[in-house]
């Protein structure tokens, strides 16, 4: 290992050549290398906070040892900065990154008080402030310490920090916090939430420009896959109240887990989910409803059902096409500035000795109940991703799958332009961390990093997608260095053209900085 990062030390950049997806114009990729830190393992914990300044900032745990590892533009360290001395026994940490400067906001137990702080640090991770108490709550010795939620808006002028007390099941109380950029209380407000006994649940949590705080709420009876009563709930700013409304849809259809996206540019919220005709069915289309924030009423809903054609894109023209998107879990949703969106979706899937489990095997956990140990406060850090992974434990008998991606554009009349689909078989035994992709949006296009297999060689592969649909494969990433493995769908994007990719070299955990 030591030759390895003296190897990447001595050269400094790695360069790559590909074409990217414009006519006559070819341009160097440049891949860097952080050498490896000794405390650092495949085990450690980790969150890529962004570029502030010329620095790059990576948030690490190891065991009980934080610290935030600070690098230049050539990925070189400059210092291992320790930031648990603050306080004792940390619970969790979020980060609100700006241009020369992030908010670090925490939470530590002492005795029977959690606390929540934000301090905020420099592009070298010093201090730039004191720490800053936001808030403490008093828990019993049976209740979860996790308890605060930190969100914040695309322009992070608005930052809130909420939690939610379970302890009557029937009346969930809410307290939120909205703080401006600066960290400066805006207001605090308590209010409460009438329950359906282990039958609601909750969309993420966003919060707009504005300060409105929205997500969605529904009901699954007995915990199944059927979703009725899906409504918008909004807490605005300047209010100590909830406002519901009501997504009504054309008619009956069976949805699954479903995403919200902040359109802040026009001053919309757009809900999607992928539906069913039946209880456990087969996946038929596309469910999506577009809510105006001021005209407060819903301005666009739309079935789209997957044909043939779509489906056979999907899952290839040999497939069981009634089945194709069975296994198919939105990812990602993109807006445009006109009010159209893009839309992505991976297959993914996981199997093992006892078979393959379907997507009604994961679903049912994106709830409050799913929080074990959580008797008086519940936590969406308990709530896992709601996909295949994460689920269950990773085991020698769990082989995690992700297939095909599909790529579909609307416009701002919810009418589909173009679909696409990027082909690749991605699989790995015990371990999701070198499956699936992460999306880098350049502008013009978007490009999907992922993993596959060339002549028993792990290879990064880049394939973007441009404004009409066109599909670009630039040749292979190369590891560059023997036994190097990237983990990209744990990536980060850091400008416009460059994104933080972190790896494994034996049992050792590294990062790669990749410029287009």
């Amino acid at each position: 290992m030591t030759k390895y990062c003296e190897k990447i030390g001595r050269k400094g950049l790695l360069v790559a050549l590909l074409l990217v997806a414009f006519p006559f114009i070819s341009t160097a990729q440049k891949i860097t290398y952080s050498e490896a830190e000794r405390e650092d393992s495949r085990r450690t914990d980790f969150e890529i906070i962004g570029k502030i300044g010329e620095n790059i900032l990576v948030f690490k745990n190891n065991r009980n040892e934080n610290a935030i590892s600070v690098y230049n533009q050539d990925m070189k360290l400059l210092e291992r900065v320790k930031v648990d001395a603050l306080d004792d026994r940390w619970i969790n940490v979020d980060f609100v990154p700006y241009t020369d400067h992030v908010w670090m906001i925490y939470q530590f137990q002492r005795r029977s008080i959690v606390y929540c702080m934000a301090v905020k640090l420099d592009a070298n991770a010093k201090r730039l402030t004191e720490p800053v108490e936001l808030d403490t709550t008093r828990i019993g010795w049976a209740a979860s310490n996790k308890l605060y939620t930190t969100v914040f808006s695309d322009d992070k002028q608005k930052i809130m920090v909420f939690k939610i007390n379970n302890k009557n099941p029937k009346n969930f109380l809410f307290t939120t916090l909205l703080f401006n950029g600066e960290m400066q209380l805006q207001n605090k407000h308590h209010m409460s939430m009438a329950m359906e006994e282990r039958n609601d649940f909750f969309t993420d949590f966003l919060l707009d420009n504005d300060g409105d705080m929205v997500f969605g709420k529904f009901v699954r009876k007995n915990g199944s896959d059927y979703i009725t009563n899906l409504e918008l709930i909004i807490k605005k700013a300047g209010e100590e109240k909830f406002t519901t409304r009501d997504l009504e849809r054309k008619d009956e259809r069976v949805l699954d887990e479903v995403k919200v996206k902040i359109d802040n540019t026009n001053k919309r919220y757009l809900f999607s989910a992928l539906y069913y005709k039946q209880k456990r069915g087969n996946v038929e289309g596309l469910y999506t409803v577009i809510w105006d924030k001021t005209a407060d009423s819903v301005l666009r809903e739309q079935m789209l059902t997957f044909n043939d054609d779509l489906r056979k894109q999907a899952k290839g023209p040999d497939a069981n096409l009634r089945i194709a998107f069975n296994d198919y879990f939105i990812s990602d949703i993109i807006i445009k500035r006109d009010g159209g969106y893009l839309l992505t979706a991976e297959s993914m899937y996981t199997t093992s000795r006892g078979g393959t489990f379907n997507r009604w095997d994961y679903l049912g956990w994106n709830n409050p109940w799913s929080s074990p140990l959580d008797y008086n406060y519940w936590s969406p850090y308990y709530s896992p991703w709601r996909s295949p992974w994460n689920r269950y434990g990773g085991s020698a008998a769990t082989r995690y799958h992700a297939e095909n991606i599909m790529v579909l554009s609307f416009d701002k009349d919810e009418t589909l332009q173009w679909s696409n689909v990027i082909s690749k078989t991605q699989f790995d035994d015990e371990t999701d961390a070198l499956v699936s992709h992460t999306l880098m949006n350049t502008g013009g296009e978007l490009h999907f990093l992922f993993n596959l297999y060339e002549r028993r060689t792990l290879l990064l592969n880049d394939h973007s997608v441009d404004a009409e649909g066109k599909i670009t494969r630039h040749p292979t990433l190369k590891n560059l260095e023997r036994g190097v493995e990237f983990m990209p769908r744990l990536g980060k994007q850091l400008s416009t053209n460059s994104i933080l990719v972190p790896c494994q070299y034996r049992n050792y955990l590294t990062f790669a900085k990749i410029e287009f």
